[in-house]
């Protein structure tokens, strides 16, 4: 299981990487991908308090969001020589303040080898285009507070707070 995570990486490494970046292909992920993707939520989960490492149930939600015809999900990979080194998902919603659908950002997540070297803005640039090909102009999302590094890469990328908190309930 821990065959992908790594130190992290120091400044050399990215500016290393972020020059070979050019084989980095953001695409639609495929069925046969979902091993690798939950192997990425395994990384993301470690770090997100709210969330437990299941396979059997990730597997279960990326086979869902992958057959979901609808055209109201996306998920996408970056991929890497052929092996997926990130993802994220994007699911509609319709905001009744805006009167339109809007958008949920989910699970961006990279391989810890690879931050820095422009992954995580390909994906979240991706899932903004497929917003707005929509029509969907607002796209939001939810972070653990206590993931500053994620927190820092969302403001520099011009996503801000709401007074909006989050709340749950299981059913």
């Amino acid at each position: 299981m821990d065959r992908h995570r790594s130190h992290e990486p120091s400044r050399d490494e990215i500016e290393q990487r972020q020059a070979q970046n050019t084989a980095i292909e953001v695409r639609s992920a495929r069925p046969a991908d979902i091993p690798e993707l939950c192997d990425l939520l395994a990384d993301l989960f470690e770090i997100e308090a709210d969330f437990a490492i299941n396979r059997e149930r990730q597997a279960n939600g990326l086979r869902l969001l992958l057959g979901d015809g609808s055209g109201r999900s996306k998920v996408f990979v970056a991929e890497d020589g052929g092996c997926v080194i990130g993802m994220c998902s994007v699911q509609v919603t319709i905001s009744t303040a805006e009167g339109r659908p809007a958008a949920i950002m989910e699970d961006l997540v990279v391989r810890r080898e690879h931050w820095g070297s422009g992954v995580g803005t390909a994906l979240a640039e991706a899932a903004g285009e497929w917003c707005l090909e929509r029509g969907i102009t607002r796209l939001q999302l939810l972070a653990d507070r206590k993931n500053t590094k994620a927190l820092a890469f969302y403001s520099s990328r011009g996503w801000g707070g709401t007074d909006l908190i989050c709340l749950r309930k299981r059913l």
